[in-house]
């Protein structure tokens, strides 16, 4: 990983425009290339980013000096620098990942073995599919043999809606695939979660943990 602090600006260009005016701030640029602008403050979010696949491009013979970052969408990042105050890289090694805990994790195995309870029609394909930015709790595929990308949680919140949208975005690259489409799938998912989750058009569900694993009989509640 590559970090990089400096007083810089930064220019989106794709779907829409965006500007970040000159301040001191973080650049990430990790090994799998995607590139992020941090303010110190805001948790964890960045101000602006740019996932992989991209190439970056320094372009250090003009002044002040830029990076351009560019995506195959054609969209730009453009991060001029004003000033580097520092720069360094560091290996990393191979993160394990995050290990759920017991409940999400066998709520990922009752869900794999019962996908119907996701979706009527729904077959499952594999669980905890590999991509390039982590494994897909499940990928499954429709009664329209479409490619259904499912990313389960205990608490449904707007990170793992992310989560789920950088997943369909990695299988999007794959154009052997055909359509792909995401549901986002909780004990309980937050209204900001399912506003965010529709906006991006993905379905969400709630499931009950225990109907499940076969102690209630209530319906699923599904939207």
């Amino acid at each position: 990983m590559r970090l990089v602090i400096a007083r810089c600006s930064v220019d989106y260009a794709g779907r829409l425009a965006a500007h970040l005016p000159e301040a001191n701030r973080l650049i990430m640029v990790k090994a799998d290339g995607c590139v992020a602008i941090h303010a110190d403050g805001g948790a964890y979010k960045p101000l602006n980013w740019m996932n992989a696949p991209n190439t970056l491009v320094e372009v250090t013979d003009a002044e002040p000096a830029q990076w351009i970052v560019t995506n195959p969408k054609n969209e730009t990042l453009t991060i001029t620098l004003h000033e580097v105050l520092a720069d360094s890289a560091h290996e990393l090694g191979e993160d394990p990942g995050l290990q759920k805990d017991g409940v999400e994790a066998h709520l990922q195995e009752l869900l794999a073995a019962s996908p119907d309870a996701i979706e009527d029609g729904l077959t499952l394909v594999r669980r905890e599919y590999p991509t390039a930015i982590g494994p897909i709790d499940l990928v499954c595929r429709d009664e329209s043999d479409a490619v259904v990308a499912v990313e389960v949680k205990r608490r449904g919140e707007i990170d793992g809606v992310e989560q789920l949208a950088r997943y369909v975005e990695r299988l999007e690259l794959d154009s052997s695939l055909g359509e792909i489409r995401g549901v986002f799938v909780a004990q309980s998912i937050k209204p900001q979660a399912k506003v965010l989750a529709e906006s991006r058009g993905f379905r969400w569900v709630e499931v009950d943990y225990d109907e499940l694993r076969g102690m209630a009989p209530d319906e699923l509640r599904l939207f």
